[in-house]
């Protein structure tokens, strides 16, 4: 529950069955997360799945159509049968579900309008990206039983509540991050995750490849960076890290869920698996030891030695050719051993080698200080953050560590968590506005909201602490 309501604050059974089980009551719109831009329920009137359901979808639209499977896979182990997934004709019979395409410019691209009749489902949008975030909704209002084989009862019917929804999002970046540095989190992992922020609308996945504990993505022109950089995690447990092949199943894994994966290689500080890894990277040639605590500020590149921007060109670039998405960011946070003007010059020279790879760059709040390209991207994460600077940001991803961090604690009583940026209760991080946190920002430059998830103490939503 705690994942749904922070990364928010940015941001079918038979009739045949014999049973007589009373369809579940109409839930209230707010049970809908994110809340839809409009939602009238019909109360008491529902409609249900029986064997005869067929899914129609658009034909000739690959996309839709894996859509419309999707949904089918979705019921079908709850369902006597799985429904059908079939090309839509002229008319569609009553007691169908159909999927379709339409032109509605209230939409825009991730929009989509639901009703629910006795007689139908009827699911429109002008884009593939709306009919799957429809399909989140359905999954909501759909019976436990269906998500949850333990909620089953023999007989129970699959319904739908009677509705018509008009939803699209307020804002077109809907983001979480992981961090998969600090400690290393498998492929089948990172897809839970996926599937977690898929089922909410979520659009961007932040991954934290790179901090001073591990270097998790595979360079294959620095090969020292996984083999001995990526082998351990904070704790001093193994690490591991994402061969090119793997990163490209997981760009694959998000890009099918319509979420975009934003790489990190946070630069030029939190640095120290790279400068174990190839002593070159130091400025005295002398590689440091691998690192497992938690600290922070006490690392960085050697900003003056030719080999630093060879190495970070050489990444930056087998990133950016395997990594769809238009993003890749260059982290620029924390940096305790740079001067002011050190720091200038370097972020704006990565900030160069980004945009010559084809991607705009972003950075985190520090980074708002130098003179940044129409392009860049600023993430607002420190809650003393200066907002002079960040008026000047050309645009703004919003996760302020004392609303959306998602490592913090809820109050003093719980064990688990850290406290630093404060104690986040539910309704802190449900009741503040991406849209008014920065004073004096043109609209358009705020993208939207993230919740960052930091592993530094190794928990997770998958396993126990380690």
């Amino acid at each position: 529950m705690r994942i749904t309501v922070l990364l928010i604050a940015v941001i079918v059974c038979s009739c045949a069955r014999t049973a007589p089980v009373e369809p579940a009551p109409t839930p209230r719109p707010h049970a809908l997360i994110p809340l839809p831009v409009s939602a009238q329920f019909d109360a008491g009137r529902h409609f249900s799945v029986t064997d005869a359901t067929t899914i129609f979808v658009s034909p000739a639209d690959e996309a839709v159509t894996r859509i419309g499977r999707s949904l089918a896979e979705i019921i079908g182990p709850a369902a006597d049968s799985k429904p059908r997934v079939e090309p839509a004709g002229a008319s569609l019979p009553a007691g169908s579900i159909s999927l379709s395409l339409g032109s509605n410019p209230s939409l825009g691209e991730e929009g989509y309008e639901l009703a629910i009749t006795t007689e139908s489902v009827r699911l429109v949008a002008n884009q593939a990206a709306g009919l799957f975030y429809g399909v989140q909704t359905l999954r909501q209002l759909l019976p436990a039983m269906v998500e949850y084989e333990a909620a089953r009862r023999p007989q129970q019917p699959i319904s739908l509540p009677a509705v018509r929804i008009a939803d699209y999002p307020r804002f077109e970046w809907r983001g979480a991050m992981l961090d998969v540095a600090r400690h290393f989190f498998p492929v089948e992992e990172v897809k839970r995750y996926i599937d977690l922020m898929a089922l909410h609308k979520m659009n961007r996945l932040h991954l934290h490849l790179s901090d001073d504990q591990g270097w998790r993505i595979e360079i294959r022109s620095w090969p020292n960076l996984t083999t001995h950089g990526g082998s351990t995690e904070v704790g001093g447990t193994p690490g591991g890290y994402y061969s090119q092949q793997q990163y490209a199943e997981i760009t694959a894994y998000a890009a099918e869920r319509f979420i975009t994966i934003v790489p990190e290689i946070d630069l030029p500080g939190h640095t120290n698996a790279a400068l174990a890894s190839y002593p070159e990277l130091n400025c005295d040639g002398a590689a440091p030891s691998l690192y497992t605590g938690i600290e922070v500020g006490f690392s960085t590149l050697c900003i003056d030695k030719d080999v630093t921007y060879k190495f970070l060109n050489d990444v930056i670039r087998e990133i950016a050719s395997m990594t769809p998405g238009f993003y890749f960011h260059a982290g620029g946070d924390e940096v305790k051993k740079l001067t002011t003007e050190q720091y200038r010059r370097f972020i704006e020279r990565v900030q160069d080698i980004v945009q010559a790879h084809g991607k705009r760059m972003i950075g985190w709040d520090e980074v708002a200080a130098v003179r940044l390209l129409p392009t860049s991207i600023v993430q607002h994460w420190r809650p003393d953050a200066r907002e002079a600077s960040l008026q000047r940001a050309p645009a703004l991803i919003l996760s302020p560590a004392n609303r959306v961090y998602l490592d913090m604690k809820y109050d003093e009583r719980m064990i688990l968590g850290l406290n630093w940026a404060a104690l986040i209760e539910i309704r802190d991080a449900y009741d503040w506005d991406p849209a008014t946190l920065v004073s004096g920002v043109n609209p358009r430059a705020r993208l939207g909201a993230q919740g960052p998830r930091w592993t530094a103490l190794g928990i997770n939503f998958y396993r126990s602490p380690r």
